[in-house]
């Protein structure tokens, strides 16, 4: 698993290993990349095309608007909130194969106003659900100006955020992405939930 991951930053031109938990509180959770091999399950399906542009919120170092853009050809935007760690997502984008298709924003995900371009977007538990509230309102803000097919990636979603999730009548389940076999350990929240914004 390590060594997948050494090798895919490598490849990208990217440094995004590691955890950074030196500005978390209970809103805001610590920066953990998604695993490579998770990422590559998501962009073997047909959710996210070179049409498409990718919103990471909670983007950390970039690692998926890397990732997504070189595999599949997409724009991507990351969102990041921390200065320091925004800091080493412009880094990334100095150096990164795709950095031509991804670009970063330095500002909370709630404050931030959704482009009309925007149609797919990633979460990795970036946020609490309060944020995330704010956040979807703003999406939903987005879509009524701009109606498109809007699709909504949770990996490793917390009961919260799925019981959260289900009562939103703006949002259709769609799909599930399993990645339970992709670890040890069984663990149910091992998964993408995919939602589309109705």
């Amino acid at each position: 698993m390590e060594q997948n991951e050494t090798q895919w930053d490598k490849l990208l031109k990217i440094k995004t290993t590691g955890r950074d938990d030196s500005h978390s509180d209970q809103y805001r959770y610590p920066y953990e990349p998604t695993p490579y091999c998770v990422l590559e399950r998501l962009a073997n399906g047909e959710w996210i095309g070179k049409k498409n542009t990718v919103l990471d919120y909670g983007t950390g170092k970039g690692r998926v608007c890397f990732y997504l853009s070189y595999q599949l050809r997409c724009r991507s935007i990351g969102i990041e909130y921390d200065e320091r760690i925004f800091a080493g997502a412009e880094e990334n984008r100095e150096h990164a194969v795709s950095g031509g298709r991804t670009s970063f924003v330095h500002t909370t995900a709630e404050s931030y106003a959704v482009p009309e371009t925007a149609d797919r977007c990633y979460f990795f538990n970036p946020f609490s659900v309060e944020i995330l509230q704010k956040v979807l309102a703003r999406i939903y803000e987005s879509y009524y100006e701009n109606p498109r097919k809007i699709l909504l990636f949770f990996y490793y979603p917390s009961d919260e955020y799925v019981s959260y999730l289900m009562t939103q009548e703006q949002l259709l389940f769609s799909d599930e992405i399993a990645c339970m076999d992709l670890f040890a350990g069984n663990n149910p929240r091992e998964k993408i939930l995919i939602f589309e914004v109705v």
